[in-house]
């Protein structure tokens, strides 16, 4: 199967992205085939409260990537089922007009539980889409803008999005949040109040961090997904971010910290699930307090059943 998705089957890649998701037992010969491709995408991650229009961003850029030739794959990080561990929202509607084009591949993600709008299996799913030939890889994260720091550890180039109404959560933005964006959007820049947004966004980045660290000058770009306004200028502004991340030496540092976080997440999830298999053999003895939680969970790691 990994070779058919190496040529560029989509069939192939779809049941492969399935494996690697459910955790089956094919999926880490999958990653291990898939992974010399790793690194040749652009991550780009999309991030930013509910209604900031991140869907709809996510659907333009699509467009815009595909007009200019490039191979695009869109993994849409939705919330969990707490009962069957799936997506509540399924492949975002505003992203499925380009669900027939051969050079596009939309996937959702469950969230699983996992802190900061982002799952585990979302190294395997991009090791995937790039052995698929994917020029561009979009994560569009659920969050709620706070806690999605965590894209930083996926993604390239991290864009935030908030728009012209959300001038309080701009106000009480954190520390967090300000350090890992690559470029600030403002959306819905066409309604009022966007020249104050932008503005009270560059000061915060002012008072937030020192202009210009890393080498890099963070943008706040105002756009309006609906209307096409300002988008030209955030794809330039993605571009010129690839080239900095390549000409400085700071895209293998990230590319480090992504490979660090992945095998992290693989090695947690594993000793996890050997743990929690021997949970059973040892709930008698709690319910008749023969033993506590933290005596039974220090046996467990030790992978001892008495």
């Amino acid at each position: 199967m990994a070779r058919l998705v190496l040529s560029g089957d989509t069939g192939a890649l779809a049941r492969s992205l399935s494996l690697i998701i459910d955790e089956s037992g094919e999926a880490d010969v999958l990653i291990r085939s898939f992974f010399p491709k790793s690194g040749s995408a652009q991550k780009i991650g999309i991030c930013g409260p509910p209604g900031a229009g991140k869907s709809t961003l996510t659907g333009r850029l699509v467009a815009l990537y595909r007009k200019a030739g490039l191979k695009v794959g869109v993994l849409a990080v939705d919330p969990s089922s707490p009962i069957s561990g799936g997506a509540f929202l399924g492949d975002r509607l505003r992203i499925q007009d380009h669900a027939t084009d051969s050079g596009v591949f939309i996937r959702s993600l469950a969230t699983r539980g996992m802190v900061g709008g982002v799952s585990h299996t979302i190294f395997g799913a991009i090791h995937a889409l790039e052995a698929w030939g994917c020029d561009r890889i979009v994560v569009e994260t659920v969050g709620t803008g706070q806690d999605e720091v965590v894209i930083a550890r996926v993604a390239d180039t991290v864009v935030y999005v908030t728009t012209p109404t959300m001038g309080d959560e701009i106000q009480a933005m954190k520390a967090g949040v300000m350090e890992v964006a690559d470029l600030f959007v403002v959306n819905k820049a066409d309604l009022s109040g966007a020249h104050k947004a932008i503005s009270d966004l560059k000061t915060a980045l002012g008072l937030g961090r020192e202009a210009g660290c890393g080498g890099w000058q963070t943008p706040v770009l105002g756009i309006s997904a609906l209307s096409g306004q300002g988008l030209p200028e955030l794809l330039a502004g993605l571009d010129e971010h690839a080239r900095h991340l390549r000409d400085s030496g700071e895209g293998r540092e990230r590319l480090k910290r992504q490979y660090r976080e992945e095998v992290s997440l693989y090695v947690s999830r594993r000793v996890y699930q050997d743990a929690l298999s021997q949970m059973d053999s040892h709930l008698d003895e709690l319910v008749d307090h023969k033993s506590d939680p933290p005596s039974v969970a220090a046996r467990m790691l030790r992978g001892g059943a008495n």
